[in-house]
């Protein structure tokens, strides 16, 4: 089978389209035949590498696909060949303390397809069978491709993490990324009024037609006085930051007395500095979380199948175009999230 891949980490040049074995399931998993496979930020950090990341090569990239059952392993009753469905690429082990109370993304051998096993951008997979969720068939394959991932992600920061509710103001601090297109519109789902800062108009009028209230261009203003000045000096209630070391400071001020700062990635990198006093004179929660549990995928993706949220897909590419789809990602030239085709 075909998958795209690396044997070595570095830039996009890495990745190659490479005739694999392909993959038996086994007792309590599915074979599932992909057809869309979407990409994330998450994939050029592995590719990347990083002290400590330690892969089978060649690694099969990709934490994101949907596609058609095409053979079942030993146990597996809920699934038969042809039935349409999409993969949870956040795996837990299903018997630890976590998994057994539900909270499957803090499983003790947690692992994430596409980071710390094979991943998903291969015409075949074999995957644990409560992975799967049933794709309707007036959903595309891509669109569920497109939502996994990023909607699992915001849903679990800004609504079981961040405790969102009706009525509060929400800063989006970037407009079109994968996990910022879809808090724009979680955010609004729950009821609040959102802010978001973007960098340029295009993306500023993709989050306007997503649901934003305020857009905001850093190009143009100094966007933490920008947040002060529109919100009466008070600040927001909620900060989505995933940018990291080169906003942080400025989201710290933009938060209200009291308010939340989520973060679920670091585009500007990984370490920095704050100060600390605008942490606790201001009695500010910096909150961390990622991906979601089994329960919490369900839930979004249902959403997304019913039409209240909306992936949104800058282009569908053929797998052979993989690497110029690395190559763009690298770049930061996407609006939402790129897909390819198998």
């Amino acid at each position: 089978m075909q998958a795209a891949c690396f044997h070595q980490h570095g830039g996009p040049d890495v990745i190659q389209i490479a005739d694999l074995p392909e993959p038996a399931p086994g007792p309590g998993e599915v074979l599932v035949r992909v057809r869309a496979a979407a990409l994330n930020r998450l994939d050029k950090w592995v590719r990347d590498g990083w002290p400590g990341l330690k892969l089978t090569l060649p690694h099969i990239t990709g934490s994101d696909a949907a596609g058609v059952v095409a053979a079942v392993g030993a146990g597996v009753a809920e699934w038969q060949p042809g039935d349409r469905v999409a993969v949870n690429a956040n795996v837990g082990c299903g018997v630890c303390a976590a998994c057994a109370a539900g909270q499957d993304n803090l499983c003790e051998r947690w692992q994430l397809m596409g980071e710390t096993r094979a991943g998903l951008a291969a015409e075949q997979v074999a995957v644990p069978a409560r992975q799967l969720v049933r794709v309707p068939d007036e959903v595309s394959l891509e669109q569920a491709a497109a939502a996994g991932l990023v909607y699992q992600t915001a849903w679990h920061s800004l609504i079981t993490r961040g405790g969102l509710r009706a009525g509060e103001s929400v800063l989006v601090v970037g407009a079109a990324g994968g996990v910022n297109t879809a808090a724009i519109q979680i955010a609004k789902l729950a009821g609040a009024t959102v802010y978001v800062v973007g960098s340029e108009a295009r993306k500023l009028a993709l989050a306007q037609a997503l649901g934003a209230d305020v857009l905001i261009d850093r190009s143009q203003v100094d966007w933490g006085k920008e947040i002060f000045k529109l919100t009466g000096r008070r600040g927001v209630d909620v900060v989505v930051d995933n940018v990291g070391a080169a906003t942080l400071m400025t989201s710290l001020r933009a938060a209200r007395k009291g308010g939340r700062i989520l973060t679920v990635g670091n585009t500007s990198g990984p370490k920095f500095e704050f100060d600390n006093r605008f942490m606790f004179a201001r009695h500010l929660s910096l909150i961390g979380s990622t991906m979601s549990t089994r329960a919490e995928y369900a839930a979004v993706m249902g959403l997304v199948f019913a039409g209240r949220l909306r992936p949104v897909i800058d282009s569908v590419r053929p797998l052979a175009e993989a690497r110029a789809a690395h190559a763009q990602l690298e770049r930061g030239d996407v609006l939402g999230k790129l897909v390819l085709s198998l």
